[in-house]
């Protein structure tokens, strides 16, 4: 069921082409060139045989007229640009009920590009330095009064590793409501209405804290410096590349608030369980060059067209291969898991909410779509009429099935 439920955000027209394209005919010249790690096959093999009947599937059929159809599995691989749709929407159902009846900021913390060859070769301890370094500094913010609040601040962070062209760069999504809870929990202060922290301050602190943590992780040893990243290995070099970042101004941006609460989803929905590319952007895939779609923020949000290598761009696409495992998605303060059911009674109580959290009730799949699209996968497509039912199940490598398919 879950191939059908990833059609949530998909567009009514299906792409032409798609990365796993892309993988399927350069993927294996790749792989034969280039000594790639586990993580990395994985990847490309999940994303390759996506909705294809090497991951099986079912056929259905109307209890009305009689149309059959196929749907293949999908391989629910996290970095596919085919299989987010479900996990987000499940996610962003989830949401709402927590969110409050306050203003929202949405602000970003960039890590200089300097630090791009350490990042890729210790993803992990940098990306929970980067994480650690962001909350700590809103949390720390929060808690002045000097800032306009004092209190405890809630904040979800949400990790993105590429810009528009696919390139490497790390960087914080960070959803804030706006206001504090106060230290006994009984009072709320609000934020500015169009203001919550001055960046300058913020991206001081954030540049401090990163610095700090980071040193700390090389004398810990929790660092490696293979290849062209070798020569930081030494304190002095490593002194020195920290000196670098500590005289670069850090960048942290604030975008203005939403309105309120009822179009924070709608905005937060086009950042999590995002991936590096989505398959609408990609125009061709053609004699081993692939050429896709971006939007040039230096020349006023332009959209243009990039051309590249099938290597090149698999290469890429391949730097945003998460860890195993790693939360990309991170709440703190009164929103972390571990409080966030006992700070959220608070703040309701404290905001004089008495509206009740939405319903986050599981769903299942198709329950799900109906809900979000108005979209029923359990009506016949060809009669409109009629009833989906489930008449037999592929197993994994079936034969290809000449019936009209279940796609995106």
């Amino acid at each position: 069921m879950h191939q059908a439920a990833d059609q949530v955000a998909a567009k009514s027209r299906r792409p032409q082409w798609e990365v796993a394209d892309v993988f399927r005919t350069c993927g294996p010249h790749y792989r034969r060139q280039h000594s790639l790690p586990h993580a990395h096959l994985k990847v490309m093999r999940a994303i390759e045989r996506c909705r294809t009947a090497a991951l099986g599937g079912h056929v259905e059929k109307c209890d009305r007229c009689g149309f059959e159809r196929v749907s293949y599995n999908s391989c629910r691989n996290r970095h596919c640009p085919k299989c987010q749709s479900l996990a987000k929407a499940r996610w962003m159902e989830n949401r709402k009920a927590e969110l409050l009846p306050v203003g929202y900021f949405h602000s970003v913390f960039t890590l200089p590009h300097e630090l791009n060859p350490l990042v890729l070769c210790n993803k992990k301890t940098l990306f929970d330095i980067l994480f650690k370094a962001v909350s700590d500094t809103l949390q720390e913010f929060g808690a002045d009064p000097k800032h306009g609040l004092g209190g405890k601040l809630g904040c979800i962070a949400i990790l993105h590793t590429w810009d528009q062209t696919l390139r490497d760069h790390f960087h914080l999504h960070c959803l804030i409501p706006g206001g504090v809870l106060s230290p006994d929990g009984t009072s709320w202060t609000h934020a500015r209405k169009n203001y919550l922290f001055p960046v300058k301050a913020l991206s001081k602190a954030f540049r401090g804290k990163f610095l700090y943590l980071l040193k700390k992780a090389f004398k810990e040893s929790r660092l490696i410096f293979p290849g062209k990243t070798s020569s930081f290995a030494s304190t002095r070099m490593f002194a020195r590349l920290l000196n670098q970042l500590w005289k670069k101004q850090w960048v942290v941006y604030s975008k203005k608030p939403f309105a309120g609460p009822e179009n924070v989803l709608d905005y937060l929905g086009r950042y999590t369980h995002r991936v590096a590319i989505t398959n609408h952007r990609i125009a061709a895939v053609e004699n081993g060059m692939v050429r896709f779609r971006y939007r040039d923020r230096r020349d006023h949000e332009k959209m243009k067209v990039m051309t590249l290598t099938a290597e090149e761009f698999i290469r890429r696409f391949l730097l945003h291969t998460l860890p195993d495992s790693y939360v990309r998605i991170r709440h703190f303060g009164f929103l972390a898991n571990k409080c966030k059911e006992r700070y959220l009674t608070l703040c309701r109580k404290a905001l004089h909410c008495t509206q009740k959290p939405g319903n986050s009730s599981p769903m299942d799949s198709r329950s799900l779509l109906l809900h979000l699209t108005g979209i029923d996968l359990n009506r016949c497509p060809h009669c409109s009429q009629g009833t989906m039912y489930i008449v037999k199940i592929l197993p994994l490598n079936t034969p290809f099935i000449p019936y009209p398919m279940n796609s995106s």
